[in-house]
């Protein structure tokens, strides 16, 4: 309907929901600030009434009217690898459409920052936390943060500390890599696995072992090297796997994240070796550069954004501001063939 003066639609108010939606303002109110005080069906009828109407609420200055902008935190190790940085977009997105602003922290995958991060943002008016642990340790301070504040883990379970958490499949992941190195008729392989205590790495760990024994390999026959996720790690691994006679080179380096295969790579281009036709390489994540790289990486995508939109939106559900919990928290992995990868040739 047009206002006669203007001949525009007229501006409409809480007064306007509410009068339609026959309830008080101050129910309107607080189906719109998401509060819990409100039963399930008189949200679901005031939100019907809005959608129907087209009543597009004011945020931020809703936000000003209440004096404070809901905030969340989010910790990760750190941006370098692009998987975080999608996790991150992913928890941005997930949380635009609301009246929330989002604390980013980077620990560097170090137990005194994330000890700290976690204090600190107990200490803060925060409704809750995202986070990624790059340590794999339940810090007092987390423990504690778990107690006060809503806490949704991203491909990480910690031992001792029962939050939510949104993951992939890493270990089929791993398996279904170390087939496509195995179907290469690869024998003299190589492991460059992730840090210890982490969820992931003891996943990824488990999905090579598991590819191997169905292939009739023995895991403890082949060379195992422990890393930390970082380019530099993979590359000090590809130093000693390659030191010896060239007899004793392994004909294929499985790495268990993308950054390490990335610091295999750049060694064997240094030492003149050549990727795939001497060793193959392969990853995990699919991170940006896993693609750009010469030779590109065969890895193991996992679906960054969608995780941190699903973790995002996980969170706003336990805290009030979603009525309803995200369709997954469990998400596929699945094995991207490039051209890190040949045929053994011994």
């Amino acid at each position: 309907m047009l206002d006669k003066k203007t001949g525009r639609k007229p501006t409409l108010t809480i007064k306007d929901v509410a009068a339609e939606a026959h309830v008080s303002v101050g129910t309107v109110s607080a189906v719109l600030n998401a509060r819990t005080n409100v039963a399930q069906a008189t949200r679901d009828h005031v939100e019907a009434v809005m959608e129907r109407l087209g009543y597009e609420p004011k945020s931020a200055a809703r936000a000003l009217r209440r004096n404070f902008v809901s905030s969340i935190g989010l910790i990760v190790p750190d941006l370098n690898n692009s998987f975080f940085s999608q996790v991150a977009q992913g928890v941005q997105r997930g949380i635009a459409d609301h009246d929330i602003l989002m604390t980013l922290c980077l620990s560097w995958a170090q137990s005194k920052r994330e000890e700290y991060f976690a204090q600190l943002l107990r200490s803060q008016r925060l409704d809750g936390v995202i986070y990624l642990s790059g340590t794999g340790l339940p810090s007092a301070s987390l423990v504690e943060l778990t107690k006060t504040r809503s806490v949704v883990f991203v491909d990480e379970v910690l031992p001792g500390i029962d939050c939510p958490s949104v993951l992939s499949d890493n270990r089929r992941g791993a398996r279904e890599v170390m087939r496509c190195v195995l179907e290469a008729g690869h024998s003299a392989i190589a492991v460059i696995e992730g840090p210890p205590r982490l969820w992931t790495s003891d996943q990824r760990l488990s999905g090579f072992r598991e590819a191997l024994y169905s292939g009739d390999k023995d895991p403890d026959q082949l060379d195992f090297v422990t890393g930390d996720y970082s380019e530099k790690s993979g590359y000090q691994a590809a130093t000693a796997l390659f030191a010896g006679d060239r007899d004793s080179w392994p004909t294929a380096v499985v790495c268990a994240n993308d950054q390490m295969a990335i610091g295999v790579i750049n060694f064997c281009r240094e030492a003149s070796i050549s990727v795939p036709h001497s060793v193959s390489v392969t990853g995990f994540d699919d991170i940006t550069e896993a693609r750009l790289m010469h030779p590109a990486l065969t890895t193991v995508a996992q679906p960054g954004f969608e995780m941190g939109r699903s973790a995002a939106h996980l969170l706003l559900h336990s805290i009030g501001v979603r009525t309803t919990a995200p369709d997954a928290t469990h998400f596929d992995t699945s094995v991207r063939v490039r051209k890190s990868v040949a045929a053994a040739m011994r």
